[in-house]
């Protein structure tokens, strides 16, 4: 049974004419009475009455038009419904992030992104690379920024693009030095013995800002340890300590921001997803937009100091 036959059968039961069925459908008479009877030898049964002038359907014809309406019903409806997600005015992407992007660059490409696509449902998941990693090996999601290289268990097989390389800084309550003149570059050797107010375990910052310590030969105190980056930020807005950060969260934090000395503190990100799964034409169109975001904040000097575009 084709659908074909199912539309010009629908026609002639519509018409109860043959010739005017064909010139309804654009197909010669002959060809569409040949397909009707094809079809009959298919089901096994006579659809129509035939007589000179006069065409009725059978009893088998009647059990089959509701059904051959709801089959043809249902066939545009997927036509439309794969039309609509090809144009993108349907879909689902699913992306993930560490939190630290959450709250810095991933709501700026998804105003953009969604003013583009209204119609495309947009996932947000939040982990560190490592969680990333492994979710989209599980094919929990479809894209994914990741800080590299991972570190742990071994990433599956991913396609990684480099974005950005992002300067991490130290955020403070009030300006370094109890008030007097901002500095204007921090060593990482001065925070030893200044107690920090610090990330819980997972967060790359944490884990870069650990060992940049501890290769200058100290360990780091915490005057309070294992907040989100919401957290740390008010815990450093309350005057606690101050916290290591990336760049592009300390531009939005109101806080006051020293850079490290060189060579300073500082971490990749990249967009990875599974090298083996086609990207949806959605998330194709995310990580698209992604690319274009940047690439317009960098030409506009909109980038925070210290971050790099390495596109």
């Amino acid at each position: 049974m084709q659908l074909q036959q199912l539309r010009y059968f629908l026609a002639v039961a519509e018409t109860r004419h043959f010739t005017r069925a064909a010139e309804a459908e654009h197909v010669a008479q002959p060809s569409l009475s040949q397909q009707i009877r094809s079809l009959e030898r298919e089901l096994g049964a006579e659809l129509f009455h035939r007589t000179r002038g006069n065409i009725a359907l059978t009893d088998a014809g009647d059990a089959l038009l509701p059904l051959a309406r709801r089959i043809l019903a249902d066939t545009e409806s997927a036509r439309l419904a794969v039309q609509e997600t090809v144009q993108l005015r349907r879909g689902r992407v699913r992306l993930g992030a560490p939190p630290s992007l959450c709250t810095s660059l991933v709501p700026d490409v998804l105003r953009v992104f969604r003013d583009r696509y209204p119609g495309v449902a947009l996932g947000v998941r939040e982990g560190g690379s490592r969680d990333l990693v492994r979710w989209l090996a599980a094919g929990e999601l479809d894209l994914a920024l990741i800080i590299t290289p991972t570190s742990g268990e071994a990433a599956p097989a991913l396609a990684v693009t480099e974005l950005l390389h992002e300067a991490l800084v130290l955020v403070s309550a009030e300006p370094p030095g109890g008030g007097r003149r901002p500095r204007r570059t921090v060593r990482v050797a001065e925070l030893d013995g200044r107690p920090l107010v610090m990330f819980r375990e997972g967060y790359d910052v944490r884990e870069a800002a650990l060992a940049a310590c501890r290769a200058a030969g100290f360990e780091p105190e915490f005057a309070v340890e294992g907040g989100e980056m919401d957290a740390v930020l008010g815990f450093v807005r309350a005057g606690l300590g101050p916290a290591v950060v990336p760049g592009m969260v300390a531009a939005r934090s109101g806080l006051a921001v020293t850079p490290f000395a060189g060579p300073g503190l500082g971490r990749t990100i990249a967009v990875a997803h599974g090298h083996e799964v086609p990207l949806t034409r959605a998330a194709e169109a995310l990580r698209a937009t992604l690319l274009e975001h940047l690439c317009e904040a960098a030409r506009a000097g909109e980038l925070p100091p210290g971050t790099r575009l390495l596109l």
